[in-house]
């Protein structure tokens, strides 16, 4: 029974628990451990979506109020800011403005700039939610994976 029992055990855990060497974030791409160019942890990937989110928040509800829009108004015209401004910022400088300030950007596995095509595919994504929130093993969601890109630490 303890080996049926640890057997379900290592399925519940994940890969790492069974034994499976999964290797770093980063490493299957040629991307540093730490410092610059390495893979961006969680934390600071939340930390600047909360803050391009309240700058988006910010935005538009001064354009609501310009508009005089309702609620439910205000609330799609957040996640266009949002989209519009992750779209242009990343397809142009490679990141946000929370991005910035938490030390991040969007660079593309090949090595080319992220391009408006590229961010245009990420961010559409990015705004369904779902895909970023399927990660892998080198804490890309799928909006990076479809655009081939990854978020690394300044």
């Amino acid at each position: 029974m303890t080996e049926r029992r640890r057997s379900i055990g290592s399925w519940i855990e994940g890969a790492r628990a069974a034994g499976v060497d999964l290797g770093r974030p980063g490493e299957r791409m040629g991307l540093p451990r730490e410092g610059t160019g390495a893979v961006a942890g969680y934390g600071r990937r939340l930390g600047a979506l909360v803050i391009d989110w309240l700058i988006a928040l910010a935005i538009a509800a001064a354009l609501a109020g310009a508009l005089h829009v309702g609620p439910q108004t205000r609330s799609l015209l957040t996640l266009l800011v949002f989209g519009v401004m992750a779209w242009l910022l990343t397809g142009l400088v490679g990141t946000t403005l929370g991005k910035r300030l938490c030390g991040l950007r969007v660079v593309r596995l090949d090595g080319r700039p992220v391009g408006p095509f590229w961010a245009l595919v990420r961010t559409v994504l990015l705004v369904l939610v779902v895909p970023a929130l399927i990660w892998d093993r080198d804490y890309r969601g799928l909006h990076d994976r479809a655009a081939n890109t990854v978020v690394v630490r300044l």
